[in-house]
C-alpha cells in the first residue's frame, strides 16, 4: 500500500514508519524539514507547512493514497483543507487526536468513554492564564474531529480519529519520563504539586503503532471514533515505585502546594504526570470492536526506563533547574520538616 505520514517522525511516526517499511509499503512522510529524520533514504519527504493550504496543496500534487496518518493536525481549518485536498484521493485516513477534547467539557467524570463527548464546553480561560492554551488545543483538536466527521457524513470521507492520552515510551522526545528516571538516580527528593492528584493512565507508544498497523491493515473503523489507552489505572506514587523497583532505587515524593511550585516556576518540569490536563481514558471500546490489546504497564515501564539507563539520551529542559528545585527543598520544606514533631 502507498501510505502517507503526516508529521511526527520524530516518536509514532518514526516507529510506524520503519514497521511499514519492513511489512513491504511504500512509504511517504510530509512535514516541514525542519527537524531531521532517521529514515532510510527510501523514504519520499514531502516538504510544506501544513498550515499554509497553498504548500500543502503543492506538495502534494496530484497523488493519492491507500492510507494516510496525520499525527499534526491541531486545528479545525487544517482539518478542513485536509479533507478539501483529499477527497477522493485517500482509503483510509487516521487522525491522532487527544483525550483533551474530554478535559475541555463540563461535567464528565472520569475515565472518559468516547460516549461523553457531546455536551457543554468550558468557557475560554483568560488568554493569559494558566491553562488558557491547554484549553486552546482541546478545544481545536474538537475543532477538528468535528470537520472529519462532517466530511463523512457529507462526502463518505474514510477517517478513522484515534484519541490518545499521555504517551510514554523509548523516543519521546519531550523527556517527561526520563526526567523521573534522573530524579530517581540523583537521589534527592521528587517534588509534586499536593493538587491536582490525578491517577495516571497513560499509553505504550509501542501499542499506538500496533493500533495504527491493524487499522491500516485491516481497514477497519472508518467513520468511528476510539480511545486508545493502558489497561492499567495507577497512582502517580504507585507509577514512580514502580520505575523506582525497576532500577532498584527507593523515591522520596514530596508533595508541595503547587502555587509555591508555580512561584518558583518548577512546575510543570518538576512532575509533568502531575497536571490538570492529562486525560484517563476508558479503551473498552477500541477491545472490544477492535480487538485490541494492550502491553502490560510493568512490562512496558522495565522496557522504556532500561532503554533509557542503556542509551542515555540528551538532559531534558525540564532536568536543567534541578538544582534550584534540591535548594528550594532545603531551603524552604526541609526547613518546615525539621520543626515538625
Amino acid at each position: 500500500m502507498k501510505i502517507l505520514i503526516i508529521g511526527g517522525t520524530r516518536n509514532i511516526g518514526h516507529l510506524l514508519a520503519l514497521e511499514l517499511l519492513q511489512r513491504g509499503h511504500t512509504v511517504s512522510i510530509l512535514n516541514r524539514g525542519r527537524t531531521r529524520d532517521d529514515l532510510p533514504e527510501g523514504v519520499e519527504r514531502l516538504r510544506a507547512d501544513r498550515t499554509q493550504p497553498d504548500q500543502l496543496a503543492a506538495a502534494l500534487g496530484s497523488r493519492s493514497f491507500d492510507v494516510v496518518v496525520d499525527n499534526a493536525m491541531y486545528k479545525g481549518e487544517e482539518a478542513e483543507t485536509i479533507t478539501r485536498l483529499l477527497k477522493g484521493r485517500v482509503g483510509h485516513y487516521l487522525f491522532l487526536s487527544t483525550g483533551q477534547v474530554y478535559l475541555v467539557r463540563e461535567g464528565v467524570e472520569r475515565p472518559f468513554k468516547e460516549s461523553m463527548y457531546e455536551g457543554r464546553l468550558m468557557p475560554a480561560p483568560k488568554p493569559e492564564t494558566y491553562g488558557y492554551e491547554e484549553w486552546l488545543y482541546g478545544i481545536e483538536k474538537r475543532n477538528a474531529e468535528n470537520h472529519l466527521i462532517a466530511a463523512h457524513e457529507r462526502d463518505q470521507f474514510p477517517f478513522t480519529t484515534l484519541r490518545l492520552p499521555m504517551v510514554t515510551g523509548e523516543r519521546d522526545h519531550f523527556g517527561r519520563l526520563y526526567g523521573y528516571i534522573l530524579r530517581l538516580k540523583d537521589g534527592g527528593p521528587i517534588l509534586v504539586p499536593s493538587t491536582p492528584n490525578y491517577p495516571l493512565r497513560h499509553v505504550y507508544s509501542g501499542d499506538v503503532v500496533r493500533v495504527l498497523l491493524h487499522l491500516i491493515e485491516s481497514g477497519a473503523g472508518k467513520g468511528k471514533v476510539y480511545n486508545i489507552s493502558q489497561d492499567e489505572t495507577v497512582t502517580l506514587d504507585e507509577f514512580l515505585e514502580l520505575i523506582g523497583s525497576i532500577m532498584d532505587v527507593s523515591p522520596q515524593i514530596v508533595r508541595v502546594r503547587r502555587d509555591m511550585l508555580e512561584a518558583n516556576g518548577f512546575v510543570p518540569d518538576c512532575s509533568p504526570f502531575s497536571e490538570r490536563w492529562m486525560s484517563e481514558l476508558d479503551n473498552t471500546l477500541s477491545k472490544t470492536e477492535l480487538g485490541i490489546t494492550y502491553t502490560p504497564l510493568r512490562e512496558y515501564l522495565t522496557r522504556t526506563v532500561n532503554h533509557y539507563l542503556d542509551n542515555p539520551p540528551p538532559t531534558p529542559l525540564g532536568y536543567v533547574r534541578r538544582p534550584a528545585e534540591l535548594n528550594f527543598y532545603t531551603q524552604v520544606i526541609g526547613q518546615v520538616e525539621q520543626l515538625e514533631p
